[in-house]
């Protein structure tokens, strides 16, 4: 896996020894390719790719910022303002659930009415025998709805590309990524997740729902799109990184909820495989949002059953129900079991390893710009649309069993589980049942119970060889794609294969195979387990299924985890997200934060009250975040040496830029009173993000001023001596949700300087340590606690 653990980087240096970064196209989508040329310390402003375009990636303050401002505001909160906020975070609680429901129906409803009434004319061409004139319309269909999806991400909003998940794990870790949540992004992921699934490609709209979620709940949270925010007073309790992170957890359960109509799933799988921080009110408010969603997707259920909704009937949204099946098992039946949790852990990770593989390829495509982009997504679609239509003639007419009802067998119809297609009258196509279809309604279909002989197994062998090669090839164009509908489909060929050649030696329904084939290939390549239990569990509305689908996940998860990590850590590693995992990697044990300050830029630190001229010079000629605030010869307390170092806090450079912007600047060295600092600053002044140093202007006289830094310091930053593994520090800043964590000396003198360094994402990253430290490189291959 060292090609994936290496993602980029490209720098020029300057004179002055700062890094200056390459121009490059900001859409070229380089999943692989160096973006930065590996510096020999450990500092580095990194790029990484948010969607399909390059961003500059910053972190995210989780930590509360304890300065005077925050501790007034928080000393000064009624009951009334307390309780505002708490019936605050329940109301968006509520609207994000609202809302993720509305928007999932409105996809559900467009997608199966535009691929039905799709499809419904494609069959009217195949009853007339018009074959090659059904072939142009289906295939002229796909390629407009694939054009629409593909110029939407291309041109207007690059960061809709592809499922939005890893980007959603990577903003709940703490990493900050641009233009994720945007209106634009928004409405480009609704347009573009309707056009391709439409588009008969292979791939699905849950990874797309999760970030619809995680969209809405970032733009209530922050009072609307960036441009046309409502200024409203309650909204300001909002607008910071912690309460941000808790709404997109929120929107990210209730994503997956619209997706599967998995209330339970959705939390759990926000708990498991997105969520990096997690406590139980938290629970409580995804719990809320995932029953609205659920709610809602009911109500319009009832509404579309009466025909109100087009073609959008009966089982619309996706529900796979097998529980009108009883479920026997006995001993042997365990061993079929267990063969499907191996297969699924074998092939999952081969999936995954071919997907990184064409990943690179594509790469070389995209970067050649906007129209290598679009022409890559066509050239797929055209490809899809021969095969789905194509396939089918190579599978043989087969009678239908005279115990089925004529209006069941054959269906001429754009669903139903026996269809004509090129078939006489009595007789039907059990391919062109899997592939002329929606992929909702192929997932129906394959899971069909009591229907131990409507498939072949060549039609299945053949149904499973196209979706791994469109699964692989489908994924990475630019268009807004998930990755569970098409593991769905892949896993239940093989399953129902498994199904059949157990036919006389098993109780069990080929249906349930398939089922079971389903879940095991998703944990086989997600290595997800409880929440992708519950999931299939309310998919399947089957509670019997509960033990042997625990048991095919754990060993799917068990024999893929031997091989390589989950697809998202693997996509996380090629974007270049800096991605903080659970687990630190052995060798780091080996290792202390004072050797990793050692190989880094000495500390800019700042005084209390510190010269105008030095906080410009600062701020211009580094890229930090943070700089702690140092006073020398303190008085301090009795039985210490006179004149001593005092480690104020942190200050953030946005507080900086804050100061000099509003011009808060002292003709002398003195300390500011309290009323001083409220007469200028607010603590929702505090939480303003996003002006430049160049955007401020400082005039000569200006510059020999001063500035009181010490009102907008945190006095309390999290702070480790430099003894400590780098193992120890990794938890710790993982697990609390830091930016920064200042390295204090172990001894303390006169003389010595009380901070040895400062700590950030990026020095705790294994590859970016490993470049400075190549000898650790031999203990690298293992991580401890897996």
């Amino acid at each position: 896996m060292e090609e994936v653990n290496k993602l980029a980087e490209s720098t020029a240096t300057n004179l002055d020894g700062q890094a200056v970064y390459e121009e490059r196209d900001p859409e070229s989508n380089s999943l692989h390719q160096p973006l930065l040329k590996r510096n020999r310390t450990l500092s580095s402003t990194p790029l990484a790719i948010v969607g399909a375009k390059v961003s500059h990636i910053e972190s995210l303050d989780y930590e509360i910022n304890e300065n005077d401002l925050f501790k007034h505001d928080w000393r000064s909160r009624s009951k009334v303002q307390v309780l505002q906020y708490i019936f605050l975070k329940w109301t968006l609680a509520f609207l994000v659930g609202l809302l993720t429901g509305l928007i999932a129906t409105l996809i559900n409803v467009a997608v199966e009415n535009i691929a039905g009434y799709k499809l419904l004319a494609v069959i009217n061409y195949i009853e007339e025998e018009r074959y090659l004139m059904g072939f142009a319309y289906f295939a002229g269909a796909n390629f407009l709805l694939t054009l629409v999806a593909a110029v939407l991400c291309v041109c207007f909003a690059p960061t809709a590309a592809g499922p939005g998940i890893p980007e959603i794990k990577a903003y709940l870790n703490g990493v900050d990524t641009p233009n994720m949540f945007g209106a634009t992004t928004l409405m480009v992921k609704i347009i573009g997740s309707i056009g391709a699934v439409s588009a008969g490609l292979d791939l699905g709209k849950e990874g797309p729902l999760v970030h619809i979620g995680s969209c809405i709940a970032s733009l209530l949270g922050q009072g609307g799109p960036d441009n046309y925010r409502l200024k409203w007073r309650w909204l300001r309790y909002f607008n910071n990184d912690r309460d941000r992170r808790d709404l997109i957890t929120c929107g990210a359960s209730s994503g997956v909820c619209a997706a599967f109509r998995a209330p339970v799933g959705g939390v759990l799988f926000a708990l498991e495989e997105v969520a990096t921080w997690w406590r139980s009110a938290l629970l409580w408010r995804t719990f809320f949002s995932t029953a609205v969603v659920v709610v809602v997707l009911r109500a319009f259920m009832e509404i579309c059953n009466s025909g109100d909704c087009g073609l959008f009937g009966k089982g619309g949204l996706i529900m796979f129900d097998v529980s009108n099946v009883s479920v026997r098992y006995h001993a042997v039946d365990i061993i079929p079991v267990a063969v499907i949790g191996v297969l699924g852990g074998v092939l999952g990770s081969l999936y995954n390893h071919f997907l990184h593989k064409v990943l690179r390829v594509y790469n070389l495509i995209n970067e050649k710009g906007k129209f290598h982009k679009l022409l890559l997504a066509l050239s797929v679609s055209i490809f899809t649309s021969v095969c789905l239509y194509g396939l089918p003639f190579l599978a043989r007419c087969r009678p239908c069993d005279p115990s089925l009802p004529d209006s069941s067998c054959p269906t001429t119809g754009r669903a139903g589980n026996f269809k004509q297609f090129n078939c006489p009258k009595g007789y039907y196509n059990d391919l062109a049942t899997l592939l002329l279809t929606t992929n909702d309604d192929a997932v129906r279909n394959i899971f069909s119970i009591s229907t131990p002989r409507e498939y072949e197994i060549l039609s299945l062998v053949i149904f499973f060889a196209l979706y791994c090669t469109l699964g692989l090839v489908t994924f990475g164009i630019a268009v807004p794609s998930g990755l569970f509908l098409p593991i769905i489909l892949m896993g239940s060929a093989y399953g129902r294969m498994l199904g059949i050649a157990m036919g006389p030696y098993t109780k069990i329904d080929q249906g349930l195979y398939a089922v079971l084939g389903a879940a095991s290939l998703m944990a086989g390549s997600m290595r997800m387990t409880v929440s992708l239990c519950v999931i299939f569990l309310e998919l399947t509305n089957n509670l019997l299924l509960l033990p042997i689908t625990m048991l095919v996940i754990l060993i799917a998860k068990t024999v893929g985890d031997c091989f390589n990590p989950s697809i998202y850590e693997i996509i996380l590693e090629l974007k270049g997200l800096p991605f903080l995992d659970a687990h630190p990697e052995s060798w780091m044990r080996n290792i202390t934060v004072g050797e990793l300050a050692d190989v880094k830029p000495a500390v800019v630190t700042l005084s209390g009250i510190e010269k105008v001229g030095r906080i410009v010079e600062v701020l211009k000629n580094t890229t930090h975040n943070g700089f702690p605030v140092v006073d020398e010869g303190v008085v301090p307390p009795m039985g210490l040496p006179m004149g001593a170092t005092e480690l104020h806090g942190l200050v953030l450079r946005a507080h900086l830029i804050l100061a000099l912007k509003k011009k808060w600047f002292l003709q002398e060295r003195r300390r500011t009173e309290e009323w001083e600092v409220r007469e200028k600053f607010t603590s929702i002044d505090l939480a303003e993000r996003g002006v430049k140093i160049e955007e401020v202007m400082v005039t000569r006289d200006e510059m020999e001023m001063f500035v009181d830094l010490h009102p907008l310091t945190n006095t309390t930053p999290y702070t480790v001596v430099e003894s400590i593994s780098v193992a120890k520090a990794m938890v710790l800043f993982r697990q609390v949700g830091l930016r920064h964590m200042l390295i204090l000396a172990k001894y303390h003198a006169a003389g010595v300087f009380p901070v040895v360094g400062i700590l950030t994402r990026q020095d705790l990253r294994a590859h970016n340590i490993l470049s400075a430290f190549p000898h650790l490189e031999k203990s690298s291959g293992s991580k401890n606690g897996h």
